[in-house]
């Protein structure tokens, strides 16, 4: 233990293989729990010369009513829906909301978490930048016990709550529908490969291939950075390809409309000569020509149950316990795939 380290209860629950609210509840010496229980841990604590950190219970009694909010992009539509739901769920519950942006990156994004703290927030709510690929700045946090829920792009070991939707499912959902319609090879066009939500979209793909018996080809696995410089390359190397992929599924929105505008310029017709799927239901998905096939996410929804299961740990409402909550997406077929309906 290094010199001056200050023992927290959640190294004590560690040592000891129970909860944070366990170790809480036994320091309060809480009848709710077993006196061998509490005897293990009032050891284990004065072992680890465990001392209450005074400044932090203070700090969470005189609350500042405000929580601190990072997204990667304020103005993505998914985002702006997120925050949407955030707001008014936060003030419907007194608090107040200062939004950030880490712009895709993790070094702006460590900045943000720094800046929120320091303005003495009652708990941040996190959706990880594209860049963020090591989570020391995250581990900081958990260990000083400032509460935080991470939502749609997550790093999945952290033992803090995470809101995410079904990723998986809804790829597979999208990628079934191009194989129905009549694709037979079926591209998928991933952001970057640490994200969350890439590898979680790349699983669903391979599901639906294997259970129509459709044998994984590598070359129908291509990677962006999701910038429209990357995207455009992306578009036009498809273009190379010989044979080409008969349907095109793209993580995102934004990157499919970026590759539908690039072929377009280029004569490739849609979905006569290649089928084409988003992921997000961004508005645009519905107005380029021809609509596009993708699959909805309810960001307010998302935004609503993030600060909501936030708030609850934060006023003692619920368990100090991480819980995992995957919300459901549907597939809207459009005409980019041919859908007629």
């Amino acid at each position: 233990m290094k010199k001056g380290h200050q023992v927290t209860m959640k190294e004590i629950a560690k040592r000891l293989g129970v909860s944070v609210s366990t170790v809480s509840r036994a320091l309060k010496d809480s009848p709710e729990l077993h006196p061998e229980t509490k005897r293990k841990i009032a050891e284990m604590a004065k072992e680890m010369n465990y001392q209450p950190n005074l400044l932090a219970q203070s700090l969470r009694i005189s609350r500042t009513k405000t929580l601190g909010v990072i997204v990667p992009e304020i103005t993505s539509h998914f985002f702006a829906s997120c925050i949407s739901g955030i707001q008014d769920f936060a003030n419907k519950r007194g608090y107040n909301v200062m939004i950030c942006q880490s712009n895709e990156s993790i070094e702006l994004e460590k900045a943000n978490i720094k800046t929120l703290v320091a303005t003495q927030v009652d708990a941040l709510l996190i959706s990880l930048s594209r860049e963020t690929n090591h989570f020391e700045h995250l581990d900081e946090l958990y260990q000083r016990e400032i509460p935080f829920v991470l939502f749609d792009r997550v790093q999945e070991d952290m033992p803090v709550t995470k809101i995410t939707f079904n990723d998986q499912n809804g790829a597979y959902q999208v990628t079934k529908h191009l194989i129905e319609m009549g694709c037979k090879r079926v591209m998928y066009v991933s952001g970057p490969e640490d994200l969350y939500i890439s590898k979680k979209r790349k699983k669903g793909y391979l599901q639906a291939l294997k259970e129509f018996g459709i044998k994984e080809d590598p070359s129908l696995i291509k990677v962006t950075d999701l910038t429209q410089e990357q995207n455009i390359k992306v578009a036009q190397e498809i273009i190379d390809m010989n044979p080409r992929p008969d349907g095109v599924f793209c993580m995102i929105d934004p990157l499919a409309v970026d590759v539908l505008t690039h072929w377009k310029s280029k004569g490739i017709k849609v979905p006569e000569d290649m089928s084409l799927a988003g992921f997000t239901n961004n508005p645009t998905s519905a107005v380029v020509e021809p609509p596009l096939t993708t699959v909805s996410q309810p960001g307010y929804e998302m935004g609503k149950l993030s600060v909501s299961h936030l708030l609850d740990q934060l006023e003692g409402l619920a368990s100090d316990e991480p819980i995992s909550i995957v919300l459901d997406t549907t597939l809207v077929p459009r005409k980019s795939t041919g859908y007629t309906g």
